[in-house]
Formats: structure tokens, sequence, C-alpha cells
């Protein structure tokens, strides 16, 4: 049987808009019929997950509680800074019965396959401290921005959400994907969904994992078995 894929999205909106496109393009499917049927949850109004997170978690909670009621059999959040507020969401599927595919686990599984010891992380301080602690459990050094660059960075995520992804956005997250090279990074994570709008894994100095694509492709497979 065909799983149910429940998603907890908008945070933000273009990002699991993106996500969702993902799931459909990642389905081996001959017809209409053979697509993952996805109940979906797209809710900009959760509170900021960097300021606001105990306030995020209630909500999160209350987001997945919903689409086990609705029927879900897998819940995913194609969000990586609220896997740091996943507790409720976890609790919901542990009583239900269900399927919760940790967003982070399995970015870092996909990108440390290639054997780098010291992987780039594209993400907000939150997002941050979550792959760094996901890698270094599986032996990789996390290189991070910091001062300006993350300010940057933190400004053209926000401007995704404000729906600005052109040339001088692009341009922005390239030379902030160069700033983690330089420094020694022999790999990057896309650890927050606005990255992959701006930045594509062939126009990375070094190999790009793309957190939304890795938790995409898990969709399908939970879903489809």
């Amino acid at each position: 049987m065909t799983k149910i894929l429940g998603v907890i999205g908008g945070m933000g909106p273009a990002a699991t808009v993106a996500f969702l496109e993902r799931v459909q393009a990642l389905t081996p499917a001959q017809g209409d019929a053979d697509h993952i049927r996805v109940l979906m949850d797209m809710n900009p109004q959760v509170p900021d997950r960097n300021t606001r997170p105990g306030e995020a978690e209630v909500v999160l909670g209350q987001m997945a509680a919903r689409l086990a009621a609705a029927g879900a059999h897998v819940i995913a959040m194609p969000c990586n800074t609220a896997h740091a507020q996943a507790g409720a969401i976890r609790a919901v599927c542990e009583a239900q019965g269900l399927s919760f595919i940790d967003m982070i686990a399995a970015t870092a599984d996909v990108a440390v396959v290639a054997g780098a010891k010291r992987i780039g992380v594209l993400a907000t301080p939150g997002g941050e401290r979550l792959y760094g602690h996901a890698l270094v459990t599986r032996g990789v050094e996390a290189v991070l921005l910091d001062g300006a660059d993350r300010e940057a960075f933190m400004g053209l995520v926000y401007g995704v959400k404000r729906g600005d992804i052109g040339e001088a956005a692009r341009a922005g997250m390239l030379r902030l994907a160069g700033v983690l090279a330089a420094a020694g990074a022999q790999a990057l994570i896309a650890g927050c969904t606005e990255v992959p709008l701006l930045l594509r894994a062939e126009d990375a100095p070094v190999a790009l994992t793309d957190s939304a694509e890795v938790l995409a492709r898990a969709c399908v497979g939970a879903c489809l078995g």
C-alpha cells in the first residue's frame, strides 16, 4: 500500500512548494494514480523558529496532530531550523504510530558518504547547531560562516521569503559557498530550504548536498516502500 505523506510546511512557502515539486519529480509514476497522496498544512504563521522556539513547537505539534487525524502515515517537515522544535511532532508520531523523517539525520548521512572530513553548512544559526551536532557524531567537522557573512546569509534567506531570487541574490549565495570552500570545506550542505532556490549544485565550488532533495527522496522511499 502506498502511504499518505503529511507535510508540515510554510517555513517558507516558496521552499515548501519547491520541495513538493521534488517529491513529484522523484516519484517513479506512469500516471496520476501512481503518485503519492499528499496532505499539506501550509502554515506561514508558525512562530519564528529562531526567536520564539517554544511557541513554534506547540504549533508544529498541533499541525502534526491535524495531519495524523486526516490520515497521514508519514510526516515530513521541509524546514531544517524547525527540527530543533520537532519534539512535539515526534510525540504525536509515536502516539499515532506514524513515521517522522528526520531531515537533519538523513541529510548528514548522505553528505558524509563521499568521505569529506570537513563539510561547510549553509544554514541559519539554529540549523548550524543541528548540523554541527549531526556531523560531529559522524566524525566530520562542520565549517560555518561567521560575522558579516552569517548576517549576509540571513539577509539572503529572508530575501527569498520576500520573493527575491534574482541574480544579485544568487551571486551572494554563491559567494558564501566560496567562503566556506576557501575555509577548508571539502563539501557543502544546503542546510536551509531557501538555499537551493539560489544555489544549484552544479554551480557550487565543491559537492553540495541539498537537504530538500534528500528529504523528498526519503519521503518517496517511505511512502512507496
